[in-house]
């Protein structure tokens, strides 16, 4: 089974911070996604290394990801370098946290 990038993004896009209504793609949580015959692996971050969903949070994005790769095993990365910052989220995700240029 191929596996589709953005199929992957798509899915990951459900997941949700539970504290505001963004998802963790349009805030820039993923970092990267690699594809190989072997595995997918998502490389990750949290905005803070404190916060108190991130194992919650990385079983959802490992099991929506599953979803869309059938067979394939599906591997969570977390780093923290590089640090997660504002700049990193979508214009989407700013539009809805009322987030422009000029307040961040």
């Amino acid at each position: 089974m191929t596996v589709c990038r953005e199929c992957i993004i798509d899915a990951i896009k459900t997941v949700y911070d539970p504290e505001i209504p963004v998802n963790i793609w349009d805030l820039g949580l993923v970092y990267d996604i690699d594809i190989s015959d072997k595995e997918v692996v998502i490389t990750m971050t949290f905005t803070s290394p404190t916060c108190p969903m991130m194992e919650e949070l990385m079983l959802q994005v490992k099991d929506a990801v599953q979803s869309v790769c059938g067979e394939t095993p599906v591997r969570i990365e977390l780093v923290w370098d590089p640090p997660w910052d504002l700049s990193k989220m979508s214009d989407v995700a700013r539009l809805e946290l009322d987030l422009t240029e000029q307040g961040w």
